[in-house]
């Protein structure tokens, strides 16, 4: 496990990579896009790329011994496996299709895992500015301020999130709806951003109650 300076140091160059990617993501974001698709309704754009190109240059600079493993790299080329080395986990555009659509909830999501275990994340959100770090044991924080989860306790006073996914088969479509259609009778409300880590920082940060997805993330999350 790496010690306390090493760990504020992965965490700075983190944000540092976020930052930049950011950049390119709000550049992009007022002009017209090159969509790909990966599936039915998962889209991948330029911009995707160009992300991950910039993350992962930039780390590779600062730990070239560490292992690395991208959403857009393992659409490409299969499932990476995650082992006990120091591994940087890079989702460049979380959100892609909001991305497109010019739905501002998109943002770049990175972690770094020693010994299989989450020891640093970032999630910057460079459309609206918000940056959320945290470190394993020190907490999670909101533009540097302090952040915590709700502490609502009644389901019916809970603000849920979901996702539908990119599934569209009938089997798939049906049992999501149904789920939906159940839990609109025990919450205050459902909202669906389009962004499985902001959600999760929404989740940090008490604006939202619950969240859960079924099969979030794709291939490169099964690990």
């Amino acid at each position: 496990m790496a010690d306390n300076g090493s760990v504020e140091l992965f965490l700075a160059t983190a944000v540092d990579a976020a930052k930049k990617a950011g950049e390119i993501i709000r550049k992009g974001f007022y002009q017209t896009k090159h969509v790909e698709h990966k599936g039915q309704v998962d889209l991948v754009t330029e911009t995707d790329k160009a992300c991950e190109d910039l993350i992962f240059n930039h780390l590779k600079q600062h730990y070239p011994a560490h292992k690395f493993i991208g959403e857009e790299t393992t659409a490409a080329c299969g499932t990476s496996e995650l082992t006990d080395e120091p591994t940087w986990i890079v989702d460049p555009l979380d959100g892609t299709t909001n991305f497109v659509h010019g739905f501002p909830f998109v943002c770049v999501s990175i972690g770094l895992t020693i010994g299989k275990v989450p020891t640093v994340g970032v999630v910057y959100n460079p459309l609206m500015n918000e940056l959320f770090t945290g470190v394993l044991g020190k907490g999670a924080f909101l533009n540097g301020t302090p952040i915590r989860v709700s502490s609502q306790t009644e389901l019916v006073k809970s603000l849920l999130a979901t996702e539908v996914g990119t599934k569209r088969d009938k089997l798939t479509v049906a049992a999501t709806t149904n789920r939906i259609n159940s839990l609109l009778f025990k919450v205050r409300s459902l909202r669906m951003s389009g962004s499985c880590a902001l959600n999760l920082c929404g989740i940090a940060c008490g604006r939202l109650d619950l969240f859960y997805e079924l099969g979030y993330g794709g291939p490169w999350y099964d690990f």
